[in-house]
């Protein structure tokens, strides 16, 4: 950009600019040098033509000089006007000052003359001020009342409270005391004083009760049901310290309470303001609505609305009140609404010093109010149940409380019960006491409901003890106005106790224990005098125990509450004592003699609902728990649970075991407990719904134990004790059994023989005993043996059982009752020793406290199988002698028979009868494996008997031959007929005897290419006797056996 760039050139004379753009910018130095420009226009060849250049630029430059001159002209000018005009205005305000400065001096010096008269105009002039403001004052004091008033009206009671402190402060300043207009005024305000605090403890006990209008529940009903969030309430204060952590349980409550109205009546307990700051506005600025909160609510309807206040907002409560520091945190609290609200109570009741008056109202008003909204949770709960009635499903499972007493009659048992008898005459409870019935289910609900309510009235309780409690350590003089200080002392004594009017939070906790207490009483049928001497000798026990070392907080070694069941006695001021003159309590202690109402929603009261109690209250302490601060920790594992506990252990596990120890008398003595079922034709099921015949005193037993295990998981710390009873009456049982099964056995060679070490042995081993069920004492039994060596094992104890021979008939089972019974007993034992393995198995997973006590249990369900083993193979030998006993007859006569046979022998025919009779009586009572074992061994032992029967033999001819073997058919067609023998089997081993005996008659010499053919199909014994029997009309050789001896020898 050239130095001539920014000169004011015309657009019309733009040649100008071009024209000055050829000059060099030397002309323009500062420090111009004419030197060089003369010497090159003298050295130049034309030196005209050089100047003319030189005046030619000249021109342009006087061209453009002109043209900024006329550019600048008009302003030159009026700049030029301006500065003549500030000239003469200065000029002539010289002149002005001039003249003031005289007349001022004229007139100080009139002034000076009249001094004295002008200091007393303004010492009037200041006195009629101060009596305007104080008339001013006396005008607005005079409308605190209607103002105070108008607050209370629309529920501003922190801002009533700072008009009111205020306005009695301006009263008791100088000048206002001896004003009589303001009498009226001064008497208002007292008045007033016990309106506001009627009004505020009002909403501060609607409050505390979950039924004010900022309540959690009212804030939570809009809330889904399965939530429940939890928070934190702090109340930070100046110094920040967080009182305690407790945890919020939000849960919406839709039922409303009746609540009893407060009698405004007045109560000055004399007390004075004093302490605050004068500098509070009462004009009608300070009530205006210049806080205007986010929160609205329905007053009309009662429901709470767009509940939702901004961290840094001020409530809606609070919008008419003037800051301060109380108000500010408020505004930087997170605490929960309702949090809020109870805290801003307590505030106005200590501006007001009142908190001893309302805390001996809050006492005295406790008890009587958990009563009712006790009786009102419970009345709902009925009437709920009788809307409902109608469309309840008993077969569906709702989450209401479908329990009422006109529907006991509708209550059905299981069909296996219901098949086997009236087995509930031996349960000591009903179907609706059972630990799954209804009653239990009833008591539940409605004590975790009523509990879930204590816990949320109690959440607001710790609150507002805590704030209490936060005061009373800061050495603040809670019934007169005063300022807080920062000294903190949480040992509160009986004085700071009384200062508060005997309320704390352990005596809250105290009395809603005591009420929920009473209402177990009753559920339970519990007796209140009972309940308190319980307490009382608990509490006499504890405190005869020397101290525990592992108390780490040095409380009195957890003494539990001996609750007292009429008011206690609370130390509480004069204001508290004039307060219940006065008649503030509408009901008395008598109210809590009046009962709770919850036979209306329970079917049935009484100590069996102990279990049912139990779980609740344990869930309950652990919250109330969680909820105390640390200085009342020692509180929380005290009081209810305690009382519940030592009911269970000192009156419900001792009933209980009177109670059942009676039912399982009554059903192992009963005459019907071991009687199989008469007339039973239908077949075996191993369903007991579907009828299985389990012998009505085990099954009775299985479902007594049942049920004392159903309420062992209902109180698992006392488990151990419980799963102690059920041994104790299984083993009665098992010993009953075994009585039952030594009557059908005893002096029974059966039962003798299976007792002998080599043949319980060989039993063990046979691969019959795979068909037995297996006990924890001993491996599966599944038979690895080869053929051969079952067949061996099979032989051998045939053998045995052969050599007893000959068999008496009195030493074998005659009677088939017994029989039967043995059957029957046998599969009641095994069904009740899987039921108790399953009960062991769920009892061990449920509770570690019974982790080893299910062995036990185990460990009697292998008693119970090794019995009903015992049964099966006493039936099993006693089969196998009945037929030795029958087969047995074919030794004592000679088969040399005249004519062909038509029909087996008597003892076949006797054998296959029995057979077949005992065969349809045990089929209904034990299963096919279990039927085959019984039978099956007939089959082998017969087919032995008959071999062996040849050697005790002398003569036999052709039709004696062919009547063995009609007897071996007959007896084959008998087995054949039990379903659950192998058939092919039968026949496979009967046929063997038939091709025995029919070898007798063949010649020898085909005798021997038989047996030269077939040298392991009999035995070298077997082939031998085949020859020594003699034969009508077969021709032996002398040297026969030799010839037989070289063949299998070779």
């Amino acid at each position: 950009m050239g130095i001539f760039d920014g000169l004011p050139v015309p657009p019309d004379k733009a040649y100008l600019r071009e024209e000055l753009s050829r000059i060099d910018e030397s002309w323009a130095a500062a420090r111009f040098d004419s030197l060089p420009h003369v010497v090159h226009i003298l050295t130049s060849k034309d030196r005209e033509a050089e100047a003319q250049v030189l005046k030619e630029q000249s021109d342009v430059v006087e061209d453009v000089v002109d043209e900024v001159v006329q550019s600048y002209h008009s302003g030159f000018n009026k700049a030029i006007q301006n500065y003549s005009q500030i000239l003469r205005l200065f000029s002539e305000s010289a002149e002005s000052i001039a003249s003031l400065k005289v007349d001022l001096a004229e007139a100080k010096k009139r002034l000076g003359t009249r001094n004295k008269q002008l200091h007393q105009l303004w010492y009037r002039s200041v006195t009629l001020r101060h009596i305007i403001s104080l008339l001013d004052q006396i005008e607005g004091i005079a409308k605190v009342p209607a103002r105070i008033e108008k607050l209370i009206a629309e529920k501003q009671f922190y801002a009533a409270v700072q008009l009111h402190a205020h306005s009695s402060l301006m009263l008791e300043r100088e000048g206002l005391q001896m004003v009589g207009a303001l009498q009226d005024v001064r008497s208002e305000l007292t008045k007033l004083r016990g309106v506001v605090f009627y009004k505020i403890l009002e909403d501060l006990h609607a409050h505390l009760y979950n039924k004010g209008e900022y309540s959690s529940v009212a804030s939570s009903m809009y809330e889904r049901d399965d939530e429940l969030p939890t928070t934190i309430a702090v109340f930070t204060m100046s110094n920040s310290q967080s009182l305690s952590r407790r945890t919020r349980l939000m849960k919406g409550d839709n039922h409303s309470f009746a609540d009893g109205s407060y009698k405004p009546s007045s109560i000055d307990g004399g007390s004075s303001f004093d302490g605050h700051d004068e500098d509070l506005d009462i004009t009608d600025e300070a009530t205006s609505d210049g806080h205007t909160a986010s929160m609205r609510t329905n007053g009309g309807d009662g429901n709470m609305k767009d509940i939702k206040i901004g961290s840094r907002q001020i409530p809606s409560w609070l919008s008419n009140s003037t800051p301060d520091e109380f108000i500010e945190t408020i505004k930087k609290s997170d605490a929960p609404l309702h949090v809020k609200y109870l805290q801003t109570m307590v505030e106005c009741l200590c501006m007001l010093g009142k908190v001893a008056a309302a805390g001996a109202i809050i006492c005295q008003r406790l008890r009587p109010t958990i009563h009712d909204i006790i009786t009102s949770k419970i009345k709902s709960h009925s009437e709920l149940v009788n809307s409902s009635r109608s469309s309840i499903n008993q077969s569906a499972q709702t989450r209401g409380l479908h329990f009422v007493k006109g529907q006991l009659e509708s209550y059905k048992l299981p069909k296996q019960k219901r098949q086997n008898g009236t087995l509930l005459a031996v349960s000591p409870v009903s179907p609706v006491m059972a630990p799954t019935g209804k009653a239990q289910a009833a008591a539940k609900e409605l004590l975790d409901s009523i509990l879930d309510t204590v816990i949320r009235i109690f959440e607001n309780h710790v609150v507002v003890g805590e704030l209490l409690e936060f005061k009373t350590s800061q050495n603040v003089d809670l019934n007169t106005p005063g300022s807080l200080t920062t000294d903190l002392n949480w040992n509160l004594d009986s004085e700071a106790s009384q200062v508060i009017g005997g309320y704390s939070i352990g005596f809250s906790l105290t009395v809603l224990q005591s009420e929920c207490q009473q209402l177990i009483c009753e559920i339970l049928r519990a007796t209140p005098e009972a309940a308190s001497a319980d307490a009382s000798v608990q509490t006499a026990r504890l405190a005869s125990k020397a101290p525990s070392k592992g108390k780490k907080d040095g409380s009195e070694d957890g003494l539990t509450f001996a609750f007292r069941f009429t008011d206690a006695t609370i130390s509480i001021p004069n204001q508290g004592v004039d307060l219940i003159r006065q008649g503030w309590s509408r009901k008395g202690p008598n109210v809590l003699q009046e009962g709770y109402g919850s036979a209306a929603v329970l079917p049935e009261l009484g100590i069996y609902l102990a279990a049912s109690v139990y779980r609740p209250v344990l869930q309950f302490t652990d919250k109330l728990a969680s909820m105390l601060p640390k200085n009342y920790s020692q509180f929380g594992n005290d009081g209810l649970l305690a009382f519940v506990e030592n009911f269970v252990k000192d009156h419900f596990l001792p009933t209980m075991f009177v109670d059942y120890r009676k039912g399982v008398q009554q059903a192992i003595s009963s005459p019907a407990a071991f009687r199989p079922r008469a007339h039973t034709v239908a077949p075996y099921t191993p369903s007991i719904e579907k009828g299985r015949p389990v012998l009505q005193g085990l099954l009775a037993i299985d479902f007594l134990a049942k049920e004392v295990l159903g309420w062992a998981q209902a109180m698992p710390k006392f488990a151990g004790d419980l799963v102690k009873f059920v041994q104790t009456f299984l083993e009665r049982t098992y010993e009953r059994c075994r009585t039952s099964y030594m009557e059908a056995v005893l002096e029974k060679q059966s039962y003798m023989l299976i007792g002998r070490h080599d043949i319980e042995k060989l039993m063990r081993f046979d691969p019959a005993s795979t068909y037995l069920p297996n006990s924890l004492g001993q491996s599966s039994m599944v038979n690895n043996a080869s053929g051969a060596e079952s067949i061996e094992i099979e032989l051998e104890l045939s053998e045995i059982l052969l050599n007893l021979r000959p068999i008496k008939q009195e030493n074998l089972i005659r009677d088939d009752n017994k029989l039967i019974l043995l059957a029957s007993l046998s599969d009641s034992l095994e069904y009740v020793a899987d039921s108790i393995e399953r009960l062991g198995q769920i009892t061990s997973r449920s509770s570690n406290q019974v982790a080893d006590k299910a062995k036990t249990l185990a460990a009697f369900a292998d008693d119970y199988r090794k019995l009903a083993i015992d049964c099966l193979k006493v039936l099993h030998v006693e089969m196998k002698l009945e037929t030795i006993f029958h087969m047995q007859e074919m030794t004592n006569r000679e088969y040399l028979e005249d004519q062909d046979a038509e029909e087996p022998d008597d003892f076949v025919i006797a054998l296959t009868a029995q057979i077949t009779r005992r065969d349809e009586e045990i089929a209904p009572f034990v299963a096919a494996v279990k039927q085959n074992y019984i039978f099956g061994g007939i089959c082998s032992i017969a087919a032995n008997a008959s071999i062996k029967a040849l050697a005790d033999m002398k003569s036999i001819n052709l039709f004696g031959v062919q009547q063995i073997c009609r007897n071996s058919i007959a007896l084959e067609q008998a087995l054949a007929a039990i379903p659950s023998i192998d058939s092919e089997a039968v026949q496979q081993r009967l046929d063997h005897v038939r091709t025995y005996y029919e070898l007798l008659n063949m010649p020898f010499e085909a005798l021997l290419a038989f047996i030269t053919e077939h040298e392991n199909l009999f035995t070298p014994a077997e082939y031998a006797n085949l020859l020594k029997v003699n034969v009508l009309g077969r021709e032996i050789p002398p040297d026969a056996q030799d010839r037989v001896s070289y063949i299998l020898s070779h």
